[in-house]
């Protein structure tokens, strides 16, 4: 699913850096699941676009891999500037739900 996932967003936004992160093993699922990522996007195709648009944009890219078997998605989707403005994202909070606390 990761490498899918990377693929699919290679070719639909050329993207000047890209890192698709497994975070699943933060949550309540089976070992080596591939449902839950954080996926970093910089592409000069979201320039212009509010953050609602940006995330529908790689949503539609995935639309298949959303329907089967993506359980969750943490999108930053960024233009170049904004990336050497921001620099790295922040972490993604630990899992508070299922069985994990």
């Amino acid at each position: 699913m990761q490498e899918t996932i990377t693929n699919k967003l290679e070719k639909a936004f050329s993207p000047d850096h890209l890192e698709v992160i497994n975070e699943s093993q933060m949550h309540n699922v089976p070992p080596g699941s591939e449902s839950h990522f954080k996926i970093v996007i910089v592409s000069d195709m979201f320039k212009d676009k509010l953050l609602i648009a940006r995330h529908r944009m790689v949503n539609k890219a995935l639309q298949q891999e959303l329907d089967g078997g993506i359980h969750a998605m943490a999108l930053h989707t960024l233009t170049m500037e904004e990336w050497f403005d921001k620099g790295n994202v922040t972490e993604s909070p630990p899992c508070e739900g299922g069985n994990k606390n």
